[in-house]
């Protein structure tokens, strides 16, 4: 990948997560309070955990590409019990992490990051990935909401439960 590519990328991955991010918070906020327990079975995670997960990935991501490698995420601290402190955790640490993607040199969006032995990409490669990792964890949580008690917020258009 070219430096003018990868700027590109890096450019416009970073305008989708911007959106993506408000989408993100609107299904965690549409979680039922007190069902944050909920899971459709016994080999899913909690919805508070799957909302934690999407939240604390998203960053741990981001950190990781501006770091320009992935190390272990960090476990540390208590976990939050409710929707609104993910939302407040995401608040606090995801626009800095954007940050952090946005004043990336051409040069260090175009270097290659292992991902585990997995997996080498451009740095740029990678925020695209960490935003379909996103993306797709967010589908799982929003087909727990209705089962919860529930309702499903506009995603990408209307659902059947908004207007």
């Amino acid at each position: 990948m070219t430096t003018e590519q990868a700027q590109f990328l890096r450019d416009h991955s970073c305008q989708s997560w911007t959106s993506e991010a408000e989408t993100t918070k609107h299904v965690i906020g549409a979680m039922t309070a007190g069902q944050e327990s909920y899971k459709p079975s016994d080999r899913c995670m909690s919805a508070i955990d799957l909302a934690f997960h999407i939240a604390s990935a998203d960053v741990w991501f981001l950190n990781s590409i501006a770091d320009g490698a992935f190390g272990a995420p960090a476990e540390g601290g208590e976990k939050p019990k409710t929707a609104e402190a993910v939302i407040a955790y995401y608040d606090a640490n995801l626009p800095k992490a954007l940050d952090r993607i946005k004043a990336l040199s051409p040069e260090k969006a175009a270097a290659n990051i292992d991902f585990f032995g997995m997996m080498q990409m451009p740095a740029a490669s990678f925020v695209d990935f960490a935003l379909r990792h996103s993306v797709h964890h967010r589908g799982q949580l929003s087909s727990y909401l209705r089962p919860m008690g529930g309702k499903v917020p506009s995603i990408y258009g209307p659902s059947g439960d908004s207007k």
